[in-house]
């Protein structure tokens, strides 16, 4: 069935449609990986977007049961050049159409992803709905600007305390949409994991006296978030406190620090990262539309983005504080970074 990606800005993008079948809207963004597009469809940090992947073939090796990042898919559509129709690997256990279709997720294919990720490039991210109706101008105009993802942080947060993992070192894990490889990381080195909701108070969190609170990765704008910012501040100096990617954003913000919207955000998997400390470069796996643009007072800078010089992490000075940018859990992306798991936990001790 034919379908439309309409941008925000009038452009119009023609393909074919697969998966779901109707009209979903959200920020239309790119991804530059190769591979890793089950990862991609079931983190939420995605939750609320369309990506845009810019490998040119997708579904070529299926979809399995082990390689989700969070139960079931956060994106709001894809866009493709080509979709796979038969997957050919051995871990495969349903072909990316019928997965879409179970997840009712949009995906459209036969669009000029090329085109498409340069305009983004040049004019910056945007909104946009994937549609295989015939659309009033009306009708666009209000799909479009009735989008709101201000909330996405509380949709894909665990919506109960929960513990999943044990070991010896305490983490309390606020989850703002938490990969499950970051999970991973932890469990293996000794720690016993709590979850906790993303409106959980800095009051509950500190009665239970953890070794280390870890804030997690999460989807859409930090500074829309400012109750949970309000509670982080009352943490700061209590307890040892380590962050990824909108976690890190949102300890910035906590401490004085500012944030802004990236043109077109970091996402994929090639991307270069410099340990100031060790002087050396990493490549990394990325996933985030803001950074932080003012370090707080007390922090030192120390990862930056090879690509753009961006914060990628930043240390406190006197305190026990920590974070990064990007996702040293990888999944998708090369595993080289995860080295910084292992200071985490020392913070811990």
């Amino acid at each position: 069935m034919k379908a439309r990606l309409i941008l925000e800005n009038g452009m119009i993008f023609e393909g074919t449609a697969f998966g779901h079948l109707g009209t979903t809207v959200g920020e239309v963004v790119f991804n530059t990986g190769m591979t890793g597009y089950q990862e991609v469809l079931t983190d939420p940090s995605y939750y609320g977007q369309i990506v845009t992947m810019t490998y040119p073939l997708i579904g070529n090796y299926g979809v399995n049961l082990e390689d989700n990042e969070s139960v079931g898919a956060k994106v709001r559509g894809m866009i493709v050049r080509e979709k796979c129709e038969t997957s050919s690997n051995f871990r495969s256990e349903i072909e990316l159409e019928h997965y879409f279709k179970q997840q009712n997720i949009m995906g459209i294919e036969g669009v000029d992803t090329r085109a498409l990720t340069r305009l983004l490039r040049n004019h910056g991210t945007m909104k946009g709905i994937i549609t295989v109706e015939d659309l009033e101008v009306a009708e666009i105009e209000s799909l479009i600007a009735a989008f709101d993802n201000s909330n996405a942080v509380y949709e894909v947060s665990t919506p109960d305390v929960k513990v999943v993992s044990k070991g010896t070192k305490r983490v309390a894990m606020m989850d703002f949409g938490v990969k499950e490889n970051i999970i991973r990381h932890l469990a293996k080195r000794d720690c016993e994991i709590t979850l906790y909701p993303a409106n959980t108070s800095a009051e509950v969190i500190l009665k239970e006296n953890p070794d280390l609170i870890f804030l997690t990765n999460g989807p859409g704008d930090p500074a829309d978030l400012t109750p949970i910012i309000d509670q982080l501040k009352l943490m700061i100096g209590k307890k040892p406190i380590v962050g990824i990617c909108l976690g890190h954003q949102l300890l910035a913000l906590a401490m004085d620090g500012e944030t802004e919207k990236l043109k077109f955000g970091h996402r994929g998997c090639n991307h270069p990262v410099k340990d100031l400390r060790k002087n050396q470069v990493y490549i990394t796996s990325q996933n985030h539309g803001y950074h932080v643009s003012k370090l707080p007072q007390d922090m030192e800078l120390t990862h930056v983005s090879m690509n753009d010089n961006s914060v990628e992490g930043m240390r406190h000075k006197t305190l026990p504080i920590f974070s990064v940018q990007f996702h040293p859990e990888a999944s998708p992306g090369p595993i080289e970074s995860s080295y910084l798991f292992d200071e985490f936990i020392t913070y811990a001790e």
